[in-house]
């Protein structure tokens, strides 16, 4: 039997750095619309993870993309099937639904097209190119619908502590 090997591209000591940084000021209320905290457990720890990501909207949804592939996040809310969207005291606690092959090319060019000044470097296709062009990288890129309507709590109960 084949083994597929999962591409993940590891950040470096100077991004994980300003990831936790990044992540901090937002779950402080600090960013643009679209920046939020995913928080989800870990599936073998139980314990509580947080990363800095961003969120497109297409088509009235909206859609989360890991660039660096199936990182530790993306496989933890694929075990528990739930997160949490933090930013400031505003949670989104909700679930994610894994997007299909066919449904991935317009959002990975949506979502490229977006943050290339970040995330082109993740990408061996250039921002402004045709949904076509991802076609050939598409198991590579981790793309999840967040399911809709969302459970809205608030205000963060960790702080009232």
């Amino acid at each position: 039997m084949e083994q597929r090997h999962e591409l993940f591209r590891k950040p470096s000591s100077v991004e994980r750095v300003f990831n936790h940084i990044f992540g901090v000021c937002v779950s402080l209320g600090v960013g643009h619309d679209h920046n939020y905290s995913l928080q989800v457990r870990g599936r073998k720890s139980g314990r509580l993870y947080s990363t800095p990501v961003n969120w497109i909207e297409v088509n009235g949804r909206r859609y989360l993309v890991c660039p660096r592939g199936r990182a530790q996040w993306v496989r933890n809310a694929e075990a528990s099937g739930l997160v949490t969207l933090r930013r400031g005291s505003h949670r989104i606690e909700c679930s994610l639904r894994p997007v299909t092959d066919a449904e991935k090319p317009e959002l990975l060019k949506a979502y490229l097209d977006r943050f290339a000044s970040v995330v082109q470097r993740y990408f061996p296709v250039v921002a402004g190119s045709s949904p076509d062009a991802f076609k050939p990288y598409l198991d590579q890129y981790p793309v999840f619908e967040i399911e809709t309507p969302p459970r809205q709590v608030s205000p963060d109960p960790q702080r009232a502590s």
